[in-house]
Parts: C-alpha cells; structure tokens; sequence
C-alpha cells in the first residue's frame, strides 16, 4: 500500500470510529425522544443538543472543507440548539441519518486521490483536508463520549 493510500485508509477508520471506543452507529443506537430531552442536573446540555451540535459542526467542517464561498454559522449560538428536546422520535432519526450522511460525505473526501490531504485550501488560514478529517474525528470522540456518559446516568448504557 503506498503512503497515500495508507493515510487515506487510516482517516477512513478514525473518522469511523470504534477502534478505542465503541462506534458512532452503537453510541447513537435506540435513543429516544423521551431520553434526548432529558435535563440532567450541573450538565448544561441533553442528548439532544449534543446530537444536534454534533451535526451541525460535521456539516460546518464538511462544507467548509469541499465550498470556499461557505460561512460558518456565529459561535456558540450557530451551533447548539437552545431546544432541550426533540419534537419526537422521526426527528431524532432523521438527524442521525444526518450525521451518518455527512461523515460518509467526509469518508468520500479523504478517499478521493483527485483531492490533495495536505494541499491548503486556497480559503482558511492554512486548513487542509487532513486537519478537517482529524478534526472531524476528534471532535465527534469528545462528544459521543459525553454521550455515553449522559446515557449511563440515564441508566441507558452497559
């Protein structure tokens, strides 16, 4: 396998995730709309909410890596809902297959040779799509973590 090749395949299993950890797919597994809405004490997010960050910051890291027009939304408010819940369960489905679409959107970057990993992108301050991929994958570790946490105080997680 040459390096190029490796690296691509290696982004692949990171941004997929389950190596270290459990994967996206059973993290997000069988949550509920009852369970996402939940308010917790000295937590100052739900399930919802981090769900909700967590595609709307794959989607900024995405259209951000593939459109040089693209304008992230205004930090924080741009990327968390002030809605605690969801309004139900079709909801909560569609926003995983949300998340699910655009990680496999950002598999497909990393996989194409046509796209260059450590080129900068002529937009940003010196991004690449290597560092965007990493970012991707660390940021969505942080907090499916968060989410397991929050699923094990609900009593929702072995």
């Amino acid at each position: 396998m040459k390096n190029d090749e490796a690296i691509r395949y290696q982004l692949v299993k990171l941004l997929q995730g389950g190596q270290a950890f459990k994967s996206m797919d059973a993290i997000l597994e069988g949550i509920t709309s009852d369970e996402a809405g939940k308010v917790l004490p000295c937590i100052p997010y739900t399930l919802w909410q981090l769900m909700e960050h967590l595609r709307i910051a794959l989607f900024d890291i995405l259209d951000f890596s593939r459109d040089p027009a693209y304008e992230s939304p205004a930090w924080p408010d741009g990327y968390w809902l002030a809605e605690k819940a969801p309004a139900d369960q079709a909801t909560i489905n569609q926003s995983i297959a949300t998340i699910k679409e655009g990680l496999a959107a950002m598999e497909q970057l990393v996989q194409d040779p046509a796209n260059d990993l450590y080129q900068p992108f002529p937009h940003g301050e010196g991004q690449n799509l290597l560092r965007e991929a990493m970012l991707v994958a660390e940021h969505n570790a942080y907090h499916l973590g968060q989410m397991v946490i929050i699923r094990r105080i609900l009593g929702d997680w072995k």
